[in-house]
């Protein structure tokens, strides 16, 4: 009986192992044809404030880091000389937020995309 239960197991583990390597290879050959692009209108300016660049950034998606750590995702609907409007943001539905500009410690935002 566990002769059997050992072989049992072993095939299942070739199996899994076959399926795995299976569905690797069906990733990798689906990105193969997708070609990294940068995506319009996004950029950083390093000798800009952070208002500044959030002002590029209107319309588009950003990560905003607090200085206490926290952190929202959103689209920058507004930027004014103190305070962000943050629009949609992730995780809460129906939800915006006000940010005290001198409260960011860091934005980040996408600025690669992939062309298929």
């Amino acid at each position: 009986m566990k002769k059997s239960s050992n072989m049992l197991y072993s095939g299942m583990s070739v199996l899994l192992a076959l399926f795995c390597a299976a569905m690797l290879t069906a990733f990798s050959g689906a990105d193969a044809n997708a070609e990294v692009v940068s995506i319009e209108g996004a950029s950083y300016n390093v000798n800009s404030s952070i208002a500044a660049n959030l002002k590029a950034l209107a319309g588009k998606k950003v990560n905003i880091t607090l200085n206490s750590g926290n952190a929202l995702s959103g689209v920058v609907k507004e930027v004014g000389n103190h305070l962000i409007h943050l629009e949609k943001l992730d995780g809460k539905d129906f939800c915006d937020a006000l940010i005290r500009i001198d409260a960011i410690s860091a934005i980040d935002t996408r600025f690669r995309d992939y062309q298929r």
